[in-house]
């Protein structure tokens, strides 16, 4: 049984309510801060006890955890029930987050967008205004998504690295840009 400090109760409240501003369910979340704050996997009676929810709440919030990659179930010797460990590696967690975000909701509106563009060509006189509108958006989108999938490439100690060096970056950005 996990006994909650004050500051896991902060991270865990904190983390619940970042949750919902980032569009995820605030039990989903605290069940989340909670395993990855945890030494030890927890079970979900352990779970629900040490965040007050019910139990039903727990196994839906695990569900959704593990359908994003974050969290799996563990064993134990001598006892039937599932445990859960969170990643512990935020690096790891971090990609594994965005790339479960992009599938799920950046690929989705890209090929809306291709459509709509395509669409829009097959129009005779067509709309010029909304087709430039449409393109213009599905431009941007693939530009964010091409860099993503360039950071994506790149070793966790090379983003560790780059961000570091945002500020160098922003300035030579700045002397090679015309004004």
């Amino acid at each position: 049984m996990i006994t909650l400090t004050p500051v896991m109760r902060k991270f865990i409240l904190h983390w619940g309510e970042m949750g919902t501003r980032w569009g995820v369910n605030r039990t989903v979340a605290q069940v989340h801060a909670l395993l990855y704050l945890s030494p030890e996997p927890l079970n979900a009676e352990e779970i629900a006890k040490a965040l007050s929810v019910a139990r039903s709440n727990v196994s839906t919030s695990l569900r959704e955890l593990e359908s994003w990659g974050i969290i799996k179930a563990v064993h134990r010797l001598g006892d039937r029930r599932e445990h859960y460990e969170s990643m512990k590696d935020v690096w790891e967690m971090a990609r594994v987050i965005c790339d479960e975000r992009k599938r799920r909701e950046i690929d989705p509106t890209l090929a809306m967008l291709r459509e709509c563009v395509e669409e829009l060509d097959k129009m005779k006189p067509g709309e010029p205004a909304l087709r430039q509108r449409a393109l213009d958006m599905l431009t941007f989108v693939e530009a964010l998504t091409s860099l993503y999938e360039e950071m994506h490439r790149l070793p966790t100690g090379a983003i560790r690295s780059l961000l570091k060096m945002r500020g160098k970056i922003r300035k030579l950005l700045e002397r090679s840009s015309p004004a």
